[in-house]
C-alpha cells in the first residue's frame, strides 16, 4: 500500500470507468484479510473508500486508489495473476463488502 497522497492526487482514476465491479464513491469493508503486492496485509474489517482503479496490462497491474479518512489517499497494488493476487480481483465481492 503506497501513500498517503493528498486528496485529489489521483482524480484521472476517479474519472475512468473501473475495471473491477466496485463502485466509486462507495465505502467498502475488507471481508477477507488479504495481502497486497507490496506486502501490506489488510485485516477483515479495514474499511476504505473506493476511488478508482488503473490496470497496466503489460505487468497484469492492478491499482486500487482508496481513501480510509476522506482526506488522503492511498494505493493499493495488486498483481492480477495466479501467483500474485488474482483470486482476490476475480472474486471481489467475496473480500469486499459495501457499507
Amino acid at each position: 500500500m503506497n501513500g498517503p497522497f493528498p486528496k485529489g492526487h489521483f482524480n484521472s482514476a476517479k474519472a475512468a470507468p473501473p475495471h473491477t465491479r466496485l463502485t466509486p464513491g462507495t465505502r467498502y469493508r475488507v471481508a477477507k484479510s488479504f495481502t497486497d503486492y507490496d506486502g501490506t496485509v489488510h485485516e477483515a474489517g479495514e474499511c476504505w473508500t473506493f476511488l478508482g482503479d488503473n490496470f497496466v496490462p503489460y505487468h497484469d497491474g492492478m491499482s486500487l486508489f482508496v481513501s480510509l479518512d476522506g482526506e488522503r489517499e492511498w494505493q493499493i497494488r495488486l498483481e492480477w495473476t495466479d501467483e500474485g493476487q488474482g483470486e482476490i480481483l476475480d472474486s471481489v465481492d467475496s473480500y469486499f463488502q459495501p457499507l
